[in-house]
């Protein structure tokens, strides 16, 4: 299915959030436990200092679709460059823990508004064919930033020795710079400027760039909607008869997405193959595995999403996930197994999540909500992924060391039992339709 050469850039520009959004999740790992022996952080006021960079992306997803909504999802783009830009210098050049910990919490506002804003504004200005592979492009962007924080932390490691951490962490500025200077130049979203200000004209010019074959249906089913939506709906309307199962399904998604354990082992990964008893250097090394695969996964994910759909990848990761989690949690059993297998359990599961959920998770929420509704429908979504990704970076070091690894990944693999069920009983396939279509059978079905 070939895509349109000036969409594809859009979507790339603004799929770059997604890299931020990766680097800045995963260069943590190879700099908290330096932060920790340097200020002589407690297990609990660790896990807090990691934390507190989701707490800040619970805040900006939650409140991220406010801006998107009055200023629209271009502007709210620049902002979230800003703010990883102030983010990377401030958290290198932290003299305490407590400057550390704002400047951290000040990325996560860009991580939680990125994850609102930017597959939205893809989905907005993609044709319904190619859809989920352009918003997949952010889960691609997403996983190529967890890369690249991988490696970068080890070749600063390996050439470092002293501050090694702050360069880590300083490094995430190029990008955000970079970033903010190429997003703008992409232009509004079409569906922005007609449910939020009414500018049929405007966006039918841009349609006609991003979606020439869609662009007079588009603007048809937008103007139906706008006629049957005259007033204006606020965040509390996820909560009305007519939108409680859309929003029920964006709540679930995100909240199997995190309970499947992924942020443990993306924010923890060394201390992880630590205590198998991997080498320091080792561990470190084997996160960089841990990027290669997770992209090269993504890759297949964004392949075959508008192929085959997004159910039938939920259903193929959600089996690799409880295949390798009881894996995982078998080789800290204490039975005989060599702790070198472990990383090899560790590349399933992330190529299961990278595969199924995080190719599927920005698609399905950003497609589900009506034009109207759907900046507040992705901060709801949105929010419930970084409230219990919050939760589990905050928690893990605490019940690691108080019930063990075995006992933390085995809970994580009934999780996912728990997902493959709600796949099949409640989650519906969105492939091949465009957004007014998805909105006028969804919102049918609640009324």
């Amino acid at each position: 299915m070939k895509i349109n050469s000036y969409v594809l850039f859009l979507s790339l520009v603004a799929a770059l959030g997604g890299f931020l959004f990766g680097f800045d999740t995963a260069v943590i790992s190879g700099a908290e436990r330096q932060i920790q022996e340097l200020w002589s952080l407690s297990d609990w006021s660790h896990g807090l200092a990691i934390a507190i960079a989701l707490y800040g992306t619970v805040i900006g997803a939650l409140f991220g679709g406010i801006p998107a909504d009055k200023f629209g999802r271009k502007k709210s783009l620049i902002w979230i460059g800003i703010l990883f830009f102030i983010s990377a210098v401030g958290s290198a050049i932290a003299p305490e823990i407590y400057s550390f910990m704002a400047f951290r919490f000040i990325g996560g506002l860009g991580v939680g508004a990125s994850s609102v804003v930017a597959p939205m504004y893809i989905s907005e200005i993609s044709p319904a064919k190619n859809r989920g592979q352009l918003v997949a492009l952010y889960q691609f962007n997403l996983v190529f930033g967890i890369l690249m924080a991988y490696l970068s932390n080890y070749l600063i490691d390996l050439n470092l020795e002293e501050n090694s951490w702050r360069w880590m962490l300083g490094m995430e500025a190029i990008p955000a710079f970079i970033y903010t200077i190429l997003v703008m130049r992409v232009p509004q979203s079409p569906r922005w400027l007609i449910a939020k200000k009414g500018d049929f004209e405007n966006a039918e010019k841009i349609l006609k760039r991003t979606d020439p074959e869609g662009v007079e249906e588009a603007v048809r089913l937008a103007l139906e909607e706008k006629k049957e939506n005259k007033l204006q709906v606020g965040f509390m309307a996820l909560f009305n008869k007519k939108y409680i199962k859309i929003t029920m399904l964006a709540i679930f998604i995100a909240l199997f997405n995190q309970l499947s354990g992924i942020n443990a082992i993306i924010y923890f990964a060394p201390r992880i193959f630590d205590m198998a008893g991997i080498s320091a250097e080792s561990a470190l090394l084997s996160t960089v595995g841990i990027g290669v695969v997770n992209i090269v996964a993504t890759m297949l994910g964004l392949f075959l999403i508008d192929r085959i759909g997004r159910k039938k990848l939920m259903y193929i990761g959600s089996v690799g996930y409880i295949i390798s989690l009881l894996l995982i949690a078998y080789s800290f059993s204490g039975a005989d197994i060599n702790s070198s297998f472990l990383p090899i359990f560790v590349f399933m599961f992330i190529a299961s999540h990278a595969v199924g959920q995080g190719a599927v998770i920005w698609v399905f929420i950003s497609e589900i909500f009506p034009n109207e509704l759907r900046a507040h429908g992705q901060s709801m979504g949105c929010f419930t992924h970084w409230i219990l990704a919050a939760i589990v970076a905050n928690i893990f070091p605490l019940m690691a060391n108080q019930f063990g690894p075995m006992v933390i990944f085995g809970f994580f693999a009934v999780m996912m039992v728990l997902q493959f069920i709600w796949v099949f009983v409640k989650m519906p396939e969105t492939k091949g339709r465009s957004l007014e279509e998805i909105q006028k059978e969804f919102v049918k079905d609640n009324g």
